[in-house]
């Protein structure tokens, strides 16, 4: 009885350590994450965000300094061209003004004396010259009377220029008394108000801005940065939509004036301003507002779509075996360094970042391979070799291919393990 549950007890642990042998060194099941190639519409956009504001955005200043004696409009207030906006204190542009005018009759009076002495020194020069001829008077006599007459002449001259320049300060006082009369320069609406009454502006360096008038708020523009990698992408005329906080559900649309040429560099990063027209009738929009804009530069209608998830799956080289081959579009492309096959096209051709064959010389491809599952499941993947169209960034259009809708396309691969990630299901492969 003994023996035999000795025997028993032997039995048992031989058979459980080759139990343990056999399936614990099992490779784990490979599973595969697929998708089915459907139908439906793909759109390319490109999105960035910009800032709103009015076409015409007009700085009112102030040409001279003084206190700010009234204020006449306040923010959001509507305005005219020429209506009087502020008002700087005039007493001491009317003091200048005033002195400028007795400045000017002074020298009114004084060509007025100028002339006067002339005409006196020019009769004693004529009688000068008739004694001479009669030899009455020496001859620098009549020189010394020829000098007065001459420099009373020439000094008319000096009060003439004098009053002229009296005229013009007389003028620069009265433009400087006008200028503290402020008025509006446009049509518009007041959307910033920097100054409050009795504040004095300094006009010594630079024109103070007082106001900010928008010209028009029912015509708005949105200024985006679009990248450079984008830029090209965009045109003239183009359709565009975009969001702001404000009204997070409502999308508004605008056209593309123009993509400027100047280039803005932030932290190495090169953008372009693309100018978006908005209509601003019902007044909804803001300046200063940030604008997400999208862009739609290509639609597919009832296309056939692929994942790009599925075109960037490379399967794993033990997964193929150990003489498989990837049949592409010019012949047969082996497995790279690694055992791993390429991405799609012929061997040898360097990938763009995502999978993405280069052409010679950097241009990318729109070559691209994908893997099926097999017939059965445990048959290795087949690839399929494509060409793809318009992306979305999620999808892609297949322009040529064997690939039909419904047909599963490979997109990731897990180890098929209860705690090894996660999994979908999808067909099983014993192959490593």
């Amino acid at each position: 009885m003994r023996r035999a549950l000795v025997a028993a007890t032997v039995v048992l642990v031989i058979g459980a350590a080759i139990y343990f042998f056999v399936h614990g060194h099992r490779k784990p099941v490979a599973r595969f994450e697929t998708t089915k190639i459907t139908r439906g519409n793909i759109t390319a956009r490109v999105t960035a965000t910009g800032t709103l504001s009015a076409l015409v955005t007009v700085q009112v200043g102030s040409q001279v300094s003084g206190r700010i004696s009234e204020i006449k409009v306040d923010f959001n207030s509507p305005v005219k061209k020429g209506q009087l906006i502020a008002k700087i204190d005039p007493q001491l542009f009317l003091a200048a003004l005033e002195q400028a005018k007795a400045n000017v009759a002074v020298e009114q009076g004084q060509i007025e004396q100028a002339k006067v002495n002339f005409k006196n020194l020019d009769l004693q020069r004529q009688r000068n010259r008739q004694l001479r001829k009669q030899n009455l008077i020496a001859q620098a006599d009549l020189d010394t009377s020829e000098a007065a007459a001459d420099a009373a002449k020439a000094n008319i001259d000096v009060q003439e220029a004098q009053l002229a320049q009296a005229k013009a300060n007389l003028h620069q006082a009265q433009v400087n008394l006008d200028y503290t009369t402020i008025v509006s320069p446009t049509d518009g609406t007041v959307i910033s108000r920097a100054v409050d009454v009795g504040q004095t502006v300094a006009a010594s360096f630079s024109a103070p801005v007082l106001f900010t008038i928008a010209q028009d708020l029912t015509k708005m523009q949105v200024d985006t940065s679009v990248a450079e990698a984008d830029v090209g992408k965009l045109r003239a005329q183009m359709q565009a939509t975009f969001t702001v906080d404000a009204y997070p559900t409502e999308r508004f649309k605008g056209v593309v004036r123009q993509i400027r040429n100047a280039p803005t560099t932030v932290q190495n990063v090169v953008t372009y301003d693309a100018v978006i027209d908005v209509d601003n009738s019902d007044l909804k929009l803001k300046p200063g507002m940030t604008a997400n804009v999208t862009f739609v530069y290509a639609e597919k209608r009832d296309a056939l779509r692929v994942p790009n998830a599925a075109m960037r799956f490379k399967p794993p080289p033990e997964m193929l075996g150990s003489g498989a081959t990837a049949q592409g579009s010019g012949g047969t492309a082996r497995r790279g360094a690694g055992g791993a096959p390429p991405s799609g096209g012929a061997a040898g051709a360097p990938s763009a970042p995502g999978g993405h064959r280069m052409r010679p010389g950097g241009a990318q491809s729109d070559q691209r391979q994908v893997w099926v599952v097999g017939d059965s499941p445990l048959a290795p993947p087949k690839p399929v070799n494509i060409k793809v169209g318009v992306s979305d960034g999620s999808q892609s259009e297949v322009v040529e291919g064997d690939l039909k809708e419904g047909e599963e396309v490979i997109t990731d691969l897990s180890d098929g393990n209860a705690s090894g990630g996660s999994t979908k299901g999808g067909p099983r492969f014993r192959g490593f």
